[in-house]
Parts: C-alpha cells; sequence; structure tokens
C-alpha cells in the first residue's frame, strides 16, 4: 500500500525540499531577524506521521537549555498504523545545530524581547529539517504598518499593470 507523500516541492531549479507544515502567522505576529536550517532528532513513527504531512507549528517555540536547543509544543499527531511504540504529540524535540550557531543564540535570546520561532518543517534528501527564526515580536502598531505597506504594494502594482494594457490596446 502506498501513502500519500508529505506536501509541495519547494520552488526553484533543483530544489530537494518537500514542505510538511509552515508557520504563516509568525511572519506576520514577530520582525524575523535570522535564520538558521536545524536537524531535528525524531522518532520512527514521528517521521512516519511527517511524511504524510501532518504536523503544526502554531504554538511552537524554541528554547536553549545547557548549551542545546529544544523544539516545545511542535503538534506532530500519532502515526495511525503505529503501535505501543508511538510517540507523545508534542513532547519537546532535540534541534541539531553547530556549536557557534548555538553559542550565538544563547547571546541573542538572553535579550529583551527575542525569542525563537519555528517557520517551516520540511525534508530535504530524506532528512527532516526546521527552519529556525530568531524573532522580536511585533507591536500592534507594526502590524498595521506592515499590513498598509503590503496592500498599497498591491494597489500599486494593479495601477502599473493596468497602464500597460492600455498601451498594449
Amino acid at each position: 500500500m502506498k501513502t500519500q507523500r508529505a506536501g509541495k516541492k519547494a520552488k526553484g531549479a533543483g530544489s530537494d525540499r518537500t514542505l510538511v507544515a509552515q508557520n504563516k502567522k509568525a511572519r506576520h505576529d514577530y520582525l524575523i531577524l535570522d535564520t538558521y536550517e536545524c536537524g531535528i532528532v525524531l522518532t520512527g513513527t514521528e517521521v512516519k506521521s511527517l511524511r504524510q504531512g501532518r504536523a503544526s507549528l502554531v504554538d511552537g517555540f524554541g528554547q536553549v537549555d545547557d548549551g542545546e536547543v529544544w523544539l516545545h509544543n511542535v503538534h506532530i499527531p500519532e502515526y495511525a498504523q503505529g503501535t505501543w511504540t508511538n510517540h507523545s504529540a508534542k513532547r519537546k524535540r532535540k534541534l541539531l545545530l553547530h556549536r557557534s550557531e548555538i553559542d550565538r543564540l544563547i547571546g541573542k535570546t538572553q535579550e529583551t524581547g527575542h525569542t525563537l520561532v519555528p517557520l517551516q518543517l520540511y525534508f530535504v534528501k530524506g532528512r527532516a529539517k526546521v527552519e529556525l527564526a530568531l524573532a522580536k515580536g511585533k507591536k500592534e502598531y507594526d502590524k498595521r504598518h506592515t499590513l498598509r505597506e503590503k496592500q498599497d504594494r498591491r494597489e500599486a502594482e494593479r495601477v502599473i499593470s493596468a497602464v500597460r494594457r492600455r498601451q498594449r490596446a
């Protein structure tokens, strides 16, 4: 029996990324300062569940404890065909980073207002990866300002395309 594979292939030439989950709200709620591609330590049933495209990053966050980075509150549901070896859905999972990156994160996360937020969960060449962002929370007026800029850009593009259509006709 063949199972359905996770997500879509990422855009771009020669890209081996297969997207499983994405946290779209994070880019709205946080100002992204830096991103890191991290490996993630998973059990067998977690990988099988991810390959079916089942995961949620909505409440997830990263934390540095004793020189190790951990991912909390990421929901990977239990594997349907699993047995007593199934995993718990919201357990904390270890992230794999280079020592220099961990040291940099330790310094940055101690600053007020900085946090670690997962943006994407995907497979690269068969290995599960997490795109982890060092982020700073936005205020409500910053969110409104970002939405207004986005609307202004869309309106400008519409006007430009309308002018080009008139010139062709």
